[in-house]
């Protein structure tokens, strides 16, 4: 019998300011290192007053980790040092990765009566692609698969292969899997993900069971962040509304992680020289 993933651990996710001040809900971060391997963070801006996340994220750098962004609700304006430049609307995906070094600005696009809704996940990179060259994609909607089970669950598929439907987010080293997942009131949902496989979900929306479900589960409120054991099945159950909830898994790294603000590495001394190069004018290879 395929063994059904279990609850590991959970945690509620916690409001934070990041950026030049953005008021949003951090699920997991730099205190929760290594538990995530190889996620690092998970950000989960949700509002509908401009002045909780106008302020949005300047220009920063980044170096060693891949960052994701995902739009529900709202837009973002970005551009980077690659020249790249334009606006992530709702249901889009950017997918950047830093490697050696980028410089880049996230900017939300203040609408006036429009809901605000998004995430912001960074994965890490192992030492052997911590300095590859940056590359930087850009994910539409209409890019995005979307499955309805027979209990009308809709998972969009953003990374990695469901049941034979691959997401178009595709070559990334740590072998992610980022699935959309909406499951309707009081219905069920069993999905496959490999052994070996890290697997978190983050519930944004309703409340739901995590678990075995022929047992019971274990009940999460909205918000609640779930780390799962390993094993080949993950089941869940809606409780008495619509449930949306996120899910990554990958591959984990299994490395020293040494983290300073934007920048992620395996040393201290790494990440001196970083700073250092971002001081004197050399970070970008």
């Amino acid at each position: 019998m395929p063994k059904i993933r279990e609850i590991k651990a959970a945690f509620q996710s916690q409001p934070t300011r990041e950026g030049a001040g953005v008021l949003l809900r951090r699920g997991f971060g730099q205190a929760q290192v290594p538990l995530f391997d190889p996620f690092l963070m998970l950000d989960h801006f949700q509002s509908d007053n401009p002045g909780d996340y106008a302020p949005g994220f300047p220009w920063h750098p980044h170096r060693g980790i891949e960052t994701i962004t995902y739009m529900l609700a709202g837009q973002v304006e970005h551009k980077d040092s690659l020249g790249n430049q334009g606006v992530i609307k709702p249901g889009e995906v950017q997918w950047m990765t830093a490697g050696s070094g980028i410089i880049h600005q996230e900017m939300p696009i203040v609408q006036k009566d429009t809901p605000f809704l998004g995430f912001q996940i960074w994965a890490n990179l192992p030492r052997s692609h911590k300095m590859t060259s940056p590359r930087y994609r850009e994910v539409k909607a209409k890019e995005i698969p979307a499955l309805t089970q027979p209990n009308q669950a809709e998972i969009k598929v953003i990374a990695g292969n469901l049941s034979g439907t691959r997401g178009p987010v595709r070559e990334v080293i740590i072998e992610p899997i980022i699935l959309d997942i909406t499951l309707p009131s009081l219905e069920e949902l069993e999905l496959p993900i490999k052994r070996g496989l890290k697997a978190v979900i983050y519930i944004f929306q309703g409340q739901g069971a995590v678990g075995d479900i022929a047992k019971g589960g274990a009940f999460m409120d909205s918000g609640s962040v779930v780390l799962l054991d390993d094993g080949e099945i993950l089941e869940m159950r809606a409780g008495g509304q619509t449930m949306r909830a996120l899910l990554l898994a990958g591959r984990p790294i299994v490395e020293p992680v040494c983290w300073r603000g934007p920048i992620v590495m395996n040393t201290e001394e790494e990440l001196d020289l970083a700073f250092r190069e971002y001081k004197n004018g050399t970070f970008l290879k």
